[in-house]
């Protein structure tokens, strides 16, 4: 299969997402438009103060945390390869009075599309799995970023990936590769990380596999100087089913392995 089959294949599966993901708990939609910053502790406390700043946000999604971060002062673009995805951002932000562009387009073909460069590129949260080519990526960062801007993500840490994350698990179990593969990996799955009940006629989703270090070459080939780099024991869903979520919106367990990682990256 081609890779733009791929891409077409997780499209549906993404687009098919958007409807059943605004109306779950996981993203609480109605809190958001309420006024609650969907950004965790974690993001904001490490971007720091960005009123002010040009954000573009890569992988968006339905647009909340690109809102979140105009809720936090700065001048947003999100950008997202999922029609429906966009068209919800677009019906929230305009709901909201809120002035945050959004783009469509996949991460690979923005340079196509977008003429401007950003103070801060940002991603955050299940993105890099969708990516076959990080090398490819990393220069599109590197593309939008000012001189001295910088690029940060909080992410899935990839370890955390090899193991077997089924509803009926039982315990941290290996199953998948920790170093990528040629061929990405095949997924039918039934719900979503935000509705484990959801019912998708597009089941079928196809993941690519990234080390530490293909992310830290990809950046730092891209000419990116990493600032800091972080691994964190909790993470922001239910990625084992014996998680516990605390009062800080993060998910925990007693096996205290990474689940998250964090990196500032600066362009010289």
């Amino acid at each position: 299969m081609s890779i733009d089959k791929y891409f077409e294949a997780n499209k549906a599966s993404w687009n098919e997402s958007v409807a059943i993901h605004k109306n779950s708990e996981f993203y609480e939609l109605k809190e958001f438009k309420q006024g609650m910053n969907k950004l965790h502790d974690l993001e904001r406390e490490e971007l720091g103060d960005i009123n002010g700043k040009s954000v573009l946000h890569l992988q968006c999604h339905f647009g909340m945390d690109t809102l979140s971060l105009e809720m936090l002062g700065a001048e947003v673009t999100g950008v997202d390869f999922s029609e429906e995805g966009i068209k919800a951002a677009e019906e929230i932000r305009d709901e909201l009075g809120m002035k945050a562009d959004f783009i469509l387009s996949d991460v690979y073909s923005l340079p196509e599309k977008l003429n401007k460069k950003f103070d801060i590129v940002y991603t955050s949260y299940g993105v890099l799995i969708w990516l076959p080519d990080l090398d490819k990526w990393a220069k599109v960062v590197s593309r939008f970023l000012k001189d001295d801007g910088f690029f940060y993500m909080a992410e899935m840490h990839p370890f955390s990936y090899v193991f077997n994350n089924d509803k009926d698990a039982k315990e941290l179990e290996v199953r998948y590769p920790y170093f990528k593969k040629p061929e990405p990996l095949v997924f039918e799955d039934e719900g979503s990380y935000a509705d484990k009940d959801a019912k998708f006629v597009h089941k079928i989703s196809y993941e690519w596999v990234h080390s530490l270090s293909d992310i830290f070459m990809a950046l730092i080939n891209a000419g990116l100087k990493i600032e800091f780099f972080h691994e964190h024991p909790f993470t922001v869903y239910q990625q084992f089913p014996w998680m516990k979520k605390g009062k800080d919106r993060y998910y925990k367990m007693d096996e205290e392995i990474p689940l998250l990682f964090s990196l500032k990256a600066r362009k010289q």
